[in-house]
């Protein structure tokens, strides 16, 4: 499983408690509500958890947080550093 279909299983699974994810990877969390602060942090917890990363504080942006690719590509460059 890629890192693009973790992500949209736990969004599914964990956030909006259906079965699919069911928007395009580019789809911004915040401006389709799929999303709220909270889940952000669930996000992050995740993302440490599941791809062995770390996520600084600094780091919790819509540039690395607002989207399927978005987050896919974050994970990404943690893991090639």
């Amino acid at each position: 499983m890629n890192v693009e279909e973790q992500i949209r299983n736990f969004i599914a699974e964990k956030i909006l408690f259906k079965k699919e994810y069911g928007y395009p990877d580019e789809t911004s969390f915040l401006e389709e509500g799929i999303v709220d602060s909270t889940s952000v942090l669930e996000l992050v917890l995740f993302t440490e958890k599941k791809f062995g990363i770390s996520v600084d504080d600094s780091e919790i942006t819509p540039d690395n947080f607002d989207s399927v690719k978005k987050l896919a590509d974050f994970v990404r460059s943690k893991n090639s550093k």
